[in-house]
């Protein structure tokens, strides 16, 4: 038996087509669709904050709505998405809606809750969880700032459940993103919770695909060579021992080669040899890669040991405000004239009455993008002069925004691009890292029909 899971969504901002499109070239068992990263978390829940039926990932609704005709005519079709976002109960109610419009009101829908901690965060602090920032050490107890957002990194057992009560769809918020291809795979093969080599293996396969298109060609050092306009997401055929095969659908754009598939697995895992996920750690030192066919490539030989006792968890905090502005500088001494009207821009900040907490002043185009790796060219015209500022106070970073134009008609020659308007203000969320013990969490699994959750 093999199981055909396929990811169409590796971020919110990807493709909206490539999920229609993936299943009407190809037939899967599950189709899994990936929004969520620690940005999007603080992008989610200050949506959240400015209105408290929002927070989920709404790329998903019209999704949803353009896989009304596959969800009819493909009846094994499942689909497993972490969309919840901030906010899985809303998420679910607008995704019943689209359902019950398109004549599919009986489809289960299953909400995965419980990795929100942020209603909990006093109560948990009074029973000793000090939060510890991974990166810095320091205690939850010295941050002063307003916490906005604590998301534990649930696991597949939720997942799973929710796969249990037939659910059909299947809405989580905050899972590790491999956990959304060991749900499944959990279901279908009824392995055991503690047969790690297995569960390693799942966990391979789903963090292979969980990027979508980055597998079968996207960032590939030879993207020249490959059609990336009609590139195909992913399909892993996970077997029951655990060994999965990478592929995408026949006749669409990019490519699955052992290069590929290498690029994708040591993204984004620290330690290859303790990739830590809720469900299992993963050794990929072990993982053997094979191309046995034109995009086709296997992966086998996954080990893993007992995962932690603990969930990673995602906290965001309140860190002033932000702005950034740009503005188009023409000539021969274009660098020099951008640095310094970016130089005016901050001297007039400071006169108005501002010092601001931080500053960086840029010329794209002359090499700045990444500091250090390359001289800008001698006979370069022109860059584009952006300068991002913070502050805890907002009025200090209102008054920057108000100080790019001015140097159309005050500062040198040579100045365009600021038809766009004034650059806008927007509130920091800062990324604390730290951990749970997992026995404080509890994640929780409801079904329901889609016209039930509009009841």
């Amino acid at each position: 038996m093999s199981l055909r899971i396929a990811n169409a969504a590796g971020f919110l901002g990807d493709n909206l087509d490539a999920p229609r499109r993936l299943v009407e070239q190809a037939e899967v068992d599950y189709l899994t669709l990936e929004y969520l990263a620690e940005l999007t978390l603080s992008i989610l829940a200050r949506a959240r904050q400015k209105n408290s039926n929002a927070g989920y990932a709404a790329d998903f609704i019209p999704v949803i709505g353009s896989l009304r005709t596959a969800l009819q005519s493909q009846p094994r079709l499942k689909i497993v998405t972490n969309a919840g976002g901030m906010n899985p109960a809303s998420c679910a109610i607008a995704t019943a809606r689209m359902l019950v419009e398109s004549g599919l009101g009986a489809t289960l829908i299953g909400v995965v809750t419980g990795d929100d901690l942020l209603p909990r965060i006093d109560a948990l602090r009074s029973s000793g969880c000090a939060f510890v920032n991974l990166d810095t050490g320091r205690s939850i107890s010295e941050l002063t700032s307003e916490i906005v957002s604590v998301n534990a990194y649930l696991g597949a057992l939720p997942i799973q459940s929710a796969l249990a009560q037939n659910a059909r769809i299947v809405i989580v918020g905050r899972v590790a993103d491999a956990s959304l291809s060991v749900g499944p795979a959990m279901h279908e093969f009824g392995w055991k919770w503690d047969d790690w080599d297995r569960l390693a293996g799942a966990s391979v396969a789903g963090h292979l695909i969980e990027c979508g298109a980055q597998v079968t060609g996207g960032l590939h050092r030879h993207w020249e060579s490959l059609d990336l306009a009609s590139v195909g997401y992913p399909i892993a055929e996970l077997a029951d021992d655990a060994t999965c095969v990478i592929t995408k659908p026949r006749s669409t754009g990019g490519c699955v080669t052992r290069a590929t598939v290498i690029e994708q697995l040591v993204y984004e895992i620290g330690d290859p040899a303790h990739y830590l996920t809720p469900d299992v750690e993963v050794d990929f030192t072990t993982v053997e890669i094979e191309q046995t066919g034109p995009d086709r490539v296997a992966v086998r030989k996954a080990t893993g040991r007992p995962a932690s006792d603990t969930y990673k968890v995602s906290l965001a905090y309140h860190d002033g405000y932000t702005a950034s502005g740009q503005l188009l500088i023409y000539g021969r001494d274009c660098v020099s004239k951008a640095r310094a009207c970016g130089e005016m821009i901050l001297q007039r900040v400071q006169n108005s009455g501002f010092t601001l907490r931080r500053s960086l002043v840029e010329s794209l185009g002359a090499g700045e993008g990444v500091p250090g790796l390359h001289r800008a060219p001698s006979d370069l015209r022109e860059v584009m002069l952006r300068v991002t500022v913070d502050d805890p106070r907002r009025e200090a970073v209102e008054r920057f925004c108000k100080e790019l134009a001015p140097l159309v008609t005050s500062g040198p020659p040579g100045i365009a691009g600021y038809a766009s308007g004034r650059p806008t203000v927007r509130p920091i969320f800062a990324y604390w890292p730290t951990l749970v013990p997992k026995s404080l969490v509890v994640p929780e699994c409801e079904v329901r029909a889609a016209k039930e959750w509009l009841r």
